[in-house]
């Protein structure tokens, strides 16, 4: 069985980009245009008469402007852009410094923060990686062709409703490469030719399952990607309404497995395999699997970090259901034990279990702890920043109402399908992050403006930011794959466009009928 030469794809993985000599000549094109189209557009709209805005929200409608472009143009780091939007807003007096750099301390980051430290304690010990090839290493699964694709993207799908779907996908990709190289030597001895393995359609649709299934499992849980917890925070903030851990899931995850079977069937028919069967990738699971060894100390602590976490995460769902959720315990325990702290407290306990008590090392150090994602949480910062500001200089609601008008739309599951779909639009230019900070909170200010309840737009909206699969610069799962010289452009394109619209349609339903039956719309 011939092996996969991982070195060719270790740029790839580790810088998760790979772009062709035109695409880098776009970007550079991109960027420059951006740089200086932002700060253009922000002075032209500040010099713009808008009388129907106080002069704080036309002030906050320049430098919005301002910043949206730079998201979407990225000539500096989109972290770097949320932090420009706060520190112009303090400077040109929309809000003093305490309101506008407050948000950077807002509880869903530290719940973001706990949950990255542990996704990073997971993947330094390869728990992820065991995970994966014991799904993989099942009997169920076997050779077949059309159950490898499916364990393979449902494993996808799954750790990245606690891990992001970068690191999913960036963990899952040299496993897919493994199964594609076998079953290249496979169609090369039945056909008795020289196979180029990035070739076969199989490896196209393997390919894409990483990047699709990845990012559809980020919808599952709060801390599965950034948006649902911009979301939630935007609908607390704004709509004075909290969406436990539990209850997101219930909404969710019956949402995910839809959409994940959908997903299957459009891939598998689109990229037909070669064979039925992949005789010997059994055998290559259950090899690289054996090379993992015995359950080392710092896996057993990251799993009792992380089912620790789950637990107390989860515990307020059971408490509402056992009790009521205006039971006494079920109040006193979202009192002093809300996600944020939960998050933390998994964290922390990765300092505190030892892998090795003598040199007193523990599971996670400060060094390894500081490699998580800090920019995705002063993105948290600046987008919550601009949203409240929004709210508050009274400019959201005057952009729903405009909207509103444009639209036509008057009933609450019309704007919901609108919002879901302008999300998606939107993410396919920008990041899903920047993606949620730009539509979530316009789509609540237009719901309020024709009264009608603003929370299914917003988690229509939320889940809408994830749902970019058209292009490699439209998630960072995307691009890896892309990298990997077996998706040709059009064949993502063409794959993504599918799932963009069925599945935001299937979205659009799957809210329709869930949210009414937890008692949410």
């Amino acid at each position: 069985m011939a092996e996969p030469d991982l070195k060719k794809y270790k740029d790839v993985i580790e810088a998760k980009e790979t772009l062709s000599a035109g695409e880098e000549r776009f970007e550079l094109w991109r960027n420059t245009i951006g740089l200086f189209l932002g700060p253009l557009v922000g002075l032209i709209i500040y010099l713009v008469p808008m009388p129907a805005l106080s002069a704080k929200a036309h002030i906050l409608a320049a430098i919005l402007s301002w910043i949206v472009i730079w998201w979407i143009c990225e000539p500096v780091p989109i972290p770097i852009s949320a932090l420009i939007g706060a520190v112009l807003c303090v400077v040109f007096g929309v809000a003093g410094a305490k309101v506008a750099f407050a948000p950077f301390a807002d509880p869903i980051i530290y719940l973001f923060l706990g949950s990255f430290i542990l996704a990073e304690a997971m993947a330094l010990h390869g728990l992820d990686k065991r995970f994966a090839y014991a799904i993989m290493s099942m009997k169920l699964v076997g050779n077949s062709t059309a159950r490898i694709l499916i364990a393979y993207g449902f494993i996808c799908a799954f750790l990245s409703m606690w891990i992001s779907n970068t690191a999913a996908t960036a963990m899952m990709f040299p496993i897919g490469l493994g199964i594609i190289y076998a079953m290249g030597g496979i169609v090369a001895e039945q056909t008795g030719k020289d196979v180029d393995p990035t070739k076969l359609r199989f490896g196209t649709g393997m390919m894409l399952m990483a990047a699709y299934a990845a990012s559809t499992g980020g919808i599952g849980t709060p801390v599965g990607t950034p948006p649902n917890l911009i979301g939630i925070a935007m609908i607390e903030n704004y709509c004075k309404v909290k969406i436990p851990f539990f209850q997101w899931m219930l909404i969710t995850c019956p949402i995910l497995i839809l959409l994940f079977a959908l997903l299957f069937f459009l891939l598998y028919f689109l990229h037909k395999p070669e064979l039925a069967k992949i005789e010997g990738s059994h055998e290559y699971v259950q090899r690289e699997r054996k090379k993992l060894g015995k359950w080392r100390p710092g896996e057993k602590n990251a799993v009792i970090a992380f089912c620790i976490t789950v637990a107390l995460w989860i515990t307020p769902g059971v408490l509402a259901v056992m009790y009521g959720s205006d039971a006494p315990i079920s109040k006193a325990y979202a009192k002093f034990m809300p996600e944020g702290v939960a998050a933390l407290i998994g964290a922390a306990l990765l300092f505190l279990l030892p892998v090795n008590w003598k040199e007193r090392e523990f599971t996670i150090s400060w060094k390894q702890a500081t490699k998580i994602d800090w920019g995705t949480l002063l993105l948290f910062g600046g987008g919550i920043t601009l949203g409240n500001l929004m709210f508050e200089t009274k400019l959201a609601e005057i952009i729903g109402t405009g909207l509103l008008q444009l639209s036509g739309a008057t009933s609450v599951w019309g704007i919901t399908l609108g919002a879901i779909f302008i999300a998606i639009l939107v993410s396919e230019t920008s990041s899903n992050t920047a993606s949620a900070n730009m539509v979530v909170p316009v789509m609540i200010a237009l719901a309020i403006a024709a009264g009608v309840n603003p929370i299914p737009p917003a988690i229509g909206a939320t889940l809408g930011a994830s749902w970019g699969f058209m292009l490699p610069v439209s998630t960072p799962p995307n691009a890896i794959v892309y990298g990997s010289g077996m998706v040709p452009i059009t064949k993502m394109i063409r794959a993504g466009i599918g799932y963009d619209i069925v599945g935001g349609i299937v979205i659009w339903i799957g809210l329709w009928i869930m949210l009414p039956l937890v008692g949410l719309a």
